[in-house]
């Protein structure tokens, strides 16, 4: 063990107190991610980097007490910084007391409470059990230690009630952040890359795909979006099902019923009616289920003749989800269960060599951890595979050979506990550290129909996809010449707005409820230009754009006035919008915890409403009708201009495609 290490702030002298420490220090800096990277790495890191950490932690203490002396280019989470000079004014009122980690700084419930509120206070008097002391003396200790503040963050604080800290965002912070937006756009903060996938959408070869994917494949995407806009490595797979008895069947279906050879070209819908043939003949003909299981057995070995007939049924599968995902704007790996085949041979031998499997009437299974839960099924009592089995086998190739840190699966709700399974029983097979990979499994409910009950056809058949947007295409068509916008668009312009609408409505309604809940497909409700809808939200985003315009100023001119000292904000409503806007980091840092992106779309809806009061109450241009003169105020078109980047950048993450008429 390497000699005490001496500081004038710490004095540790091993690896665990150092943890401690770090602990305790943790919210202090929680906004600066080298403390985070060093907190991780302290336990595998050898005696010599005791002193690094230490001159590291004293580094840090001083950069978030006296702040940094330029402003980055990236959005600031203010509610991180604000709960980070908190910690660091509780650590001064209350030092080595640990009640710096109860620091919680949040959004006021009313502007009269100003903008944000820190209600610490009575949380620290209950730990500290010091009865000299009250709540509101302990907000007053508080707010007197309150760190240097280079970036003008607070105007002032308010101590009310029983010791709520009252805080008021400083207006020129206000105007910096707005500047930085128009300037340099809404860059995030740099963070340590992580390697990442996301696995979602996964439909079924043979079949088309239906209303019960679009959720998955459109919060999947999203999901994506906003891992790759943070700075991460990400792999986007779509683990489909393209392997098992069932290709056995309908290879022997097809083989018997095109003798001269499969033809050219298919459709999926035709491949599925052939599935649905092949599943009737394999129940009811023992010839037929006995040839389908030799094709099974052939398809296995790879035998040519099988395996291209496999082939040309995954390709022409492949082509048509290929265009749903291209009218959805979504980018996705395939790799099915065939890509797994290799890797679940290696994974019962894997288990079996542990002892981790059980004899279960023929069948080898295995138990999780925890009580209560079924076991996998590893080995089917046929000798065949399972789902988790492949999804065992996945998990193990995923954490070993692509060294990922984080793994999302994006299925519906019905699959929970089946993962949590998986998780409990890779964890006791030793093939996920759960302190090293972050594994989530994003669940969402089902669609459901104007009738409240599971979106079907009035035939009760499943929505098909491909279908349902062409119907919204329609739809939205029909809405824009409703409106007379054929008037005044070209044919072109308006293929782009009636797409833009009808996929935009389509992924909105779906992203802008609740995953976990149901929600109701309504094409009327979608389309409705009122309410925290797609079309409200573009519709506000096309007269965003429309005002610049219409005076004659170009973005370049725009951005050279927001780097000049004449930029300011000064109306209550300016300010008002300019401080909704300000909030999108915060609830980007927060979906990025939970992955729930219903807050996004209300922040949207909030930044769009708050724009509409403030172009109510503040002229962006004001014309002279005697002379026909303009005054154009350069101060709220800049405004304008920073509403529109951000707004621009939320669609994109949402994967919605505004455009400059509709």
């Amino acid at each position: 063990m390497a000699g005490k290490v001496k500081n004038d702030y710490l004095e540790l002298t091993n690896i665990e107190e150092q943890e401690k420490e770090v602990e305790r220090l943790s919210p202090i800096v929680e906004y600066l991610p080298a403390l985070l990277a060093s907190k991780k790495a302290t336990r595998a890191e050898h005696e010599s980097e005791q002193a690094k950490l230490l001159m590291q932690l004293k580094m840090l203490k001083k950069n978030a007490e006296e702040g940094l002396k330029e402003n980055p280019p990236y959005i600031k989470n203010v509610s991180a910084m604000l709960r980070s000079a908190f910690a660091i004014a509780v650590e001064k009122a209350f030092p080595k007391t640990g009640v710096a980690k109860l620091v919680q700084v949040g959004p006021s419930s009313h502007p009269r409470f100003g903008d944000y509120q820190c209600n610490a206070a009575m949380a620290i008097n209950k730990a500290l059990q010091n009865s000299s002391l009250n709540p509101r003396s302990i907000a007053d200790r508080i707010v007197a230690n309150f760190p240097i503040d280079p970036f003008g963050l607070v105007d002032k604080f308010e101590v009310a009630g029983p010791g709520f800290i009252n805080i008021y965002m400083g207006k020129e912070f206000v105007v910096e952040e707005i500047r930085s937006y128009m300037i340099n756009g809404v860059k995030p903060r740099p963070v340590k890359p992580l390697r990442v996938m996301v696995d979602f959408s996964s439909p079924n070869v043979a079949k088309e795909m239906h209303v019960g994917h679009l959720r998955s494949t459109i919060i999947g995407e999203v999901i994506s979006r906003l891992i790759e806009y943070q700075g991460h490595h990400l792999l986007r797979i779509n683990h489909i099902g393209d392997w098992g008895t069932q290709f056995g069947m309908l290879i022997a279906y097809l083989k018997e019923k095109y003798t001269d050879g499969f033809p050219d070209r298919m459709e999926v819908h035709e491949l599925q009616e052939s599935y649905k043939e092949s599943k009737k003949r394999f129940d009811s003909d023992e010839d037929f289920k006995k040839r389908a299981y030799q094709a099974v057995v052939k398809l296995q070995n790879k035998e040519k003749e099988h395996y291209d007939a496999w082939k040309w049924i995954c390709n022409t599968s492949r082509l048509e989800f290929e265009k749903i995902y291209k009218r959805l704007g979504v980018t996705i790996l395939e790799r099915g269960e065939s890509f797994y085949q290799d890797y679940m041979v290696k994974i019962v031998k894997f288990l079996e060599s542990g002892n981790f499997l059980e004899e279960d009437e023929g069948r080898k299974v295995m138990f999780p951890k925890a009580k209560g839960l079924i076991p996998l099924t590893i080995v089917k009592s046929d000798g065949g595979f399972t789902y988790d089995t492949s999804d065992m086998a996945a998990i193990k190739q995923r954490v070993e050979d692509e060294n990922l840190d984080w793994i999302v699966y994006v299925t519906d709700g019905g699959q929970a506990t089946h993962f949590q399974v998986i998780f409990d029983c890779a964890e006791r097979a030793g093939i996920l550290d759960r302190t090293k990979v972050r594994v989530q499994h994003v669940c969402f409910g089902v669609v459901l129909g104007e009738d409240k009950k599971k979106f079907k056809t009035r035939s009760g058949d499943t929505v098909r996809l491909r279908e349902l947007l062409d119907e919204g295409v329609k739809r939205a068509r029909d809405k824009l010449l409703e409106k007379g916008r054929d008037k005044e668009m070209t044919e072109e312009e308006l293929l782009q707005a009636q797409e833009s609408l009808a996929y935009g409505c389509i992924k909105y309604s779906d992203l802008a409820h609740n995953r976990n809940h149901e929600y109701l497909f309504s094409f009327d409700k979608m389309l409705d230009d009122k309410g925290n809808t797609a079309v409200y939200l573009l519709y506000a985003y096309t007269r965003i754009k429309s005002i610049a315009r219409k005076a004659d100023v170009s973005e370049e001119q725009l951005r050279d006035y927001a780097k000049s000292s004449a930029f300011e904000i000064s109306h209550e409503k300016e300010l008002k919008l300019s401080k909704t806007l300000l909030k999108f980091p915060e609830v980007l840092d927060r979906i990025l915890e939970d992955l729930y992106i219903h807050p996004l779309c209300e922040l949207m809806y909030d930044i769009c409403t708050s724009f509409t009061e403030f172009y109510d109450s503040c002229y962006c241009i004001e014309v002279d009708k005697p002379t026909g003169l303009k005054t154009v105020n350069m101060n709220r078109l800049v405004l304008c201009e920073a509403t529109a980047v951000l707004l621009k950048q939320c669609f994109d993450l949402l994967g919605i495609r505004p455009v400059s008429k509709m």
